[in-house]
């Protein structure tokens, strides 16, 4: 299966070994990879910050940069959330509307692909320790992803997955709301980092940088030993 990757501009430029981790595991699987390097932004931070013009430019080169009928693959909810869930906000009844939503068809999250497209549940990985995972807002609520990463987990051969209280709450990053609101974003990544510390995980998973960024500056900043991992780098362990 040929499929192309959506890799998201702070992905690329800040954990661009996780967009290789999941390259790793996808060909792992089976999956031949196509990625367009001409590809850059979705235009969710344009759009969230109420530029929906700039952000259709940004949708329309996207469209394009994807125009094929290929399954795309990002390592990022809030991404693919954006895709399916508002580009009907940008393109619908325009010029690019077949093109949209055959692209809104296509798009899935790297944990979501793996489980319902590939029906695979245990890649082999194998990681020593305590875990819990955190629900990122859009996987949860905009992308419905709730117990494909746990499932992949559970096969991680070492690693014990812990619940934390209040799972499903928000981790305080929410975009440009951790910086206009800081004091209140700070204490949600330290009411987070408090209810994993209770697991005495080792490790706090998410399917989305943008989270586990926020929470690994929090904990760094207090000197915390926990250390924050996307699920395509905990899948792509041991082997």
């Amino acid at each position: 299966m040929l499929i192309d990757l959506f890799i998201p501009c702070f992905v690329d430029q800040i954990y661009p070994d996780t967009a290789f981790n999941m390259i790793k595991v996808l060909e792992r699987l089976g999956c031949a990879v196509n990625y367009n390097p001409n590809q850059t932004c979705c235009g969710q931070p344009a759009f969230n910050a109420g530029f929906w013009d700039q952000c259709k430019e940004v949708g329309e080169k996207f469209i394009r940069d994807f125009s094929n009928d290929r399954y795309i693959v990002a390592p990022s909810a809030s991404c693919v959330g954006m895709v399916k869930n508002y580009y009907p906000e940008l393109f619908h009844n325009t010029a690019l509307h077949n093109e949209y939503k055959q692209i809104q068809k296509n798009m899935y999250e790297f944990s979501d692909f793996v489980v319902n497209v590939l029906n695979v549940t245990d890649v082999g990985a194998k990681l020593d320790g305590v875990a819990t995972y955190h629900d990122a807002c859009s996987a949860l609520r905009e992308c419905k992803i709730k117990t494909e990463p746990r499932t992949l987990l559970s096969k991680v051969k070492g690693l014990q997955l812990k619940e934390m209280e209040d799972v499903e709450v928000c981790c305080g990053f929410g975009g440009t709301f951790s910086v206009k609101f800081e004091s209140i974003a700070v204490g949600m990544a330290e009411q987070k980092i408090k209810h994993a510390e209770a697991t005495q995980a080792e490790y706090i998973i998410s399917t989305d940088l943008s989270c586990l960024m926020h929470l690994d500056g929090y904990m760094k900043k207090q000197n915390k030993t926990m250390k924050a991992m996307h699920i395509a780098d905990v899948l792509a362990s041991g082997w």
